[in-house]
């Protein structure tokens, strides 16, 4: 009797004392903890439209299971990375040591990227990146707790030499911003077109952002190849497309790009667009089942239309559901957390995919043809390309 008396009124002040939060803080802190989220991301800027797009396709992606991880709420952090390589380094660590976020999403700016990825590495935080190509991410510089959801800058390239040659374009000049992500394009560019059979008779480079592009216009008209391929991005690439026309060599000389050349920017470059052939991973105009649904749905869910950002950022959501799921919500489980990542299959607006050993997404690359301010897609360039992940040891 005493015993019975004893057990339940240490109950009932076990019961108080935990709902005043006295006792038991661990076990109420495990039962009621939230997964902290850390979003990295240009929200100011010129690429604060895709920071917006890449956060509204994690937070879709995340809704569309119930709005949890692994059962989990969850409590969002953000800090604006103002594409300012100087300050990846800072505006990381504020998430990961400030904030103690479980998940780090960012960025978009392959510079910031290098900087957000040190800190990764160094803190083994999960972390996923939702656009910047940088090769480094995913091939020397690979870890385990890193993921890429979106492509490495010579992924589109490597699919574009052959499409060239088989159009019987022998001689071409690539042209394109000294910088790495143009290095990087050109890498996977001069790979499949000399392999294809291509012959460069001329690269051509100007400063990033440097857009005065006539010079090197006047010099591409004097060697006259075969065709031209380029990598131009944002607010310069509707500029090179338009001074490409006025330049008379719109309809003489073919024109081709990494997909991030029309990606965006065909209101801005009107006619002069028509006719570019381009490789990328997704298309607006993809006339397939899961496109249509997912367009739909981001159409009314945030009253605009969705894009390749928008569409890797809900990727990006799904492979961190996958993974959470997997775990039931317990991310520190990284071995088991890891390997349902690295097996997932994302059904993706853009088509089915999956996780290179690298951590890079395996993935087709579609033809577009520029007609009427769309990129139509004509067919698949490349099925399933992988990135080489070329001095990836994974630790």
């Amino acid at each position: 009797m005493t015993t019975r008396r004893l057990v339940l009124t240490r109950s009932a002040a076990i019961v108080g004392a935990a709902s005043t939060g006295l006792l038991l803080p661990e076990i109420v802190r495990a039962q009621s903890s939230k997964v902290r989220v850390g979003l990295m991301l240009p929200y100011t800027g010129t690429f604060a439209q895709l920071g917006v797009a890449i956060e509204n396709g994690v937070r879709m992606a995340i809704n569309e299971k119930g709005g949890k991880l692994g059962g989990r709420e969850i409590e969002w952090f953000k800090v604006d990375d103002e594409s300012e390589p100087s300050k990846g380094v800072e505006n990381a660590s504020k998430l990961v040591q400030r904030d103690k976020v479980d998940v780090l999403i960012g960025t978009v700016h392959s510079g910031v990227q290098m900087g957000l990825h040190k800190v990764a590495r160094d803190s083994g935080v999960l972390t996923l990146i939702p656009n910047a190509g940088v090769h480094a991410a995913t091939r020397a510089q690979c870890a385990p707790n890193v993921f890429r959801t979106s492509f490495t800058n010579s992924q589109p390239t490597l699919a574009l030499g052959k499409v060239m040659v088989d159009k019987g374009h022998k001689k071409a000049v690539w042209i394109t911003w000294k910088y790495a992500a143009g290095d990087e394009a050109f890498e996977g560019f001069k790979e499949s077109y000399t392999k294809a059979g291509g012959t460069i008779i001329k690269e051509l480079g100007l400063p990033f952002p440097n857009v005065e592009f006539q010079a090197l216009l006047t010099e591409i008209a004097a060697l006259k190849p075969d065709a031209v391929a380029c990598f131009f991005a944002g607010a310069g690439a509707p500029k090179f497309i338009r001074d490409y026309a006025a330049a008379g060599l719109k309809g003489k000389i073919p024109l081709y790009g990494s997909g991030f050349l029309t990606e965006g920017v065909l209101e801005a470059a009107g006619p002069a667009a028509d006719g570019i052939i381009t490789t990328m991973h997704y298309s607006d105009s993809l006339d397939t089942p899961r496109n249509r649904q997912f367009r739909l749905a981001y159409a009314k869910t945030f009253r605009m239309q969705p894009d390749v950002y928008a569409v890797q950022g809900y990727d990006t959501g799904q492979l961190l559901v996958a993974g959470a799921t997997a775990v039931k919500g317990d991310l520190n489980n990284k071995p088991a957390l890891y390997k349902a990542m690295e097996r997932a299959v994302i059904d993706s607006p853009r088509g089915k995919w999956t996780m290179s050993k690298s951590h890079n997404p395996i993935q087709d690359m579609y033809l577009r043809v520029v007609e009427n301010k769309e990129n139509k897609v004509v067919g698949v360039a490349m099925k399933a390309l992988a990135d080489s992940g070329a001095g990836c040891k994974m630790a």
